[in-house]
C-alpha cells in the first residue's frame, strides 16, 4: 500500500477498509482525497483477496462536501479543461462491492460520494443534502442523477432546490440509505455485512451488481436478457460448480473465486 496523507487503507481479511481523514476540514472532498481515494479503491478492486470494500469517514462528518477554497477562484476554463470531479467516475466504476458507512454530515460531494457505494449505511446520526444551490452552484458530482434514481425526481426536487438536509430516518424511508444503526455500532455493521459479502463468490458478486447497475441504464426486456446471460455464464464458473455441490451435499460452499 501507498503512503497516504487524506485517507486512512486497512485489510480486515477479504474487506478492504478506506477511512477519509482530514478531520479539520469535516472530511472535505479536495483532488487529493480524490486522487488518493480512487487509486485506494483501485488497489482493492485489482486483488482477487479483496471481496467487499467499506468507505467510511468520521463520526462527526463521512465529508461535509466538496472543498471550496479548492474551487472559489476557479474559472469555467479551468474547470472544463481538466473535467473537474471526473475522477470521481473511476470510484464509481469499481467491480467490487462497495458499502459507504455513513455517520454525521453528509453534504453535497459527501452525499454525492456515498451514494457511488452499492449499499449505503446510515448511523443515526446521518445528515445527507445537496446545498450547492447555496453557493450558486449545482450538484456536480453525480448528486442530480443519482439522487433522483435513489429517491425519485420529487423528493430530489425539494432536496437540490431548497439545499436542506434529511436525516437519517427520512433518508430511509425516502430509499437512500439501506439500513440505519447505532452510531456506536455503524462501523462493525458495515464491516459485518462486508465481510458476508466477501465470503461470497467474487464473479457472482460483481455479475449481480452489473445486473442491478444495469437496471438503471436499459428498457426492461434488454435488462431481462442482461441478467439472462449473466446467469447463463455464472455457469462457466467454478464457483458455480462448488456452490451447487455444496447446497446438495448440504455443507458450505469453498468459493475459490474462479
Amino acid at each position: 500500500m501507498a503512503n497516504w496523507e487524506t485517507i486512512i487503507v486497512e485489510r480486515e481479511e477479504r474487506v478492504g477498509l478506506i477511512m477519509l481523514n482530514r478531520p479539520k476540514a469535516l472530511n472535505a472532498l479536495n483532488s487529493q482525497v480524490m486522487n488518493e481515494v480512487t487509486a485506494a479503491a483501485a488497489e482493492f478492486d485489482n486483488d482477487p483477496g479483496i471481496g467487499a470494500i467499506v468507505l467510511t469517514g468520521s463520526e462527526k462528518a463521512f465529508a461535509a462536501g466538496a472543498d471550496i477554497k479548492e474551487m472559489a477562484d476557479l474559472s469555467f476554463a479551468d474547470v472544463f479543461s481538466s473535467d473537474f470531479f471526473a475522477k470521481w467516475g473511476e470510484f464509481a466504476a469499481v467491480r467490487t462491492p462497495t458499502i459507504a458507512a455513513v455517520s454525521g454530515y453528509a453534504l453535497g460531494g459527501g452525499c454525492e460520494l456515498a451514494m457511488m457505494c452499492d449499499i449505503l449505511i446510515a448511523a443515526d446520526t446521518a445528515k445527507f443534502g445537496q446545498p450547492e444551490i447555496k453557493l450558486g452552484v449545482l450538484p456536480g458530482m453525480g448528486g442530480s442523477q443519482r439522487l433522483t434514481r435513489a429517491i425519485g425526481k420529487a423528493k430530489a426536487m425539494d432536496l437540490i432546490l431548497t439545499g436542506r438536509n434529511m436525516d437519517a430516518e427520512e433518508a430511509e424511508r425516502a430509499g437512500l440509505v439501506s439500513r440505519i444503526v447505532p452510531a456506536a455500532d455503524l462501523l462493525t455493521e458495515a464491516k459485518a455485512v462486508a465481510t458476508t459479502i466477501s465470503q461470497m463468490s467474487l464473479s457472482a458478486a460483481r455479475m449481480a451488481k452489473e445486473a442491478v447497475d444495469r437496471a438503471f441504464e436499459t428498457t426492461l426486456t434488454e435488462g431481462l436478457l442482461y441478467e439472462r446471460r449473466l446467469f447463463h455464464s455464472a455457469f462457466a464458473t467454478e464457483d458455480q460448480t462448488e456452490g451447487m455441490r455444496a447446497f446438495t451435499e448440504k455443507r458450505p460452499p469453498n468459493f475459490t473465486h474462479r
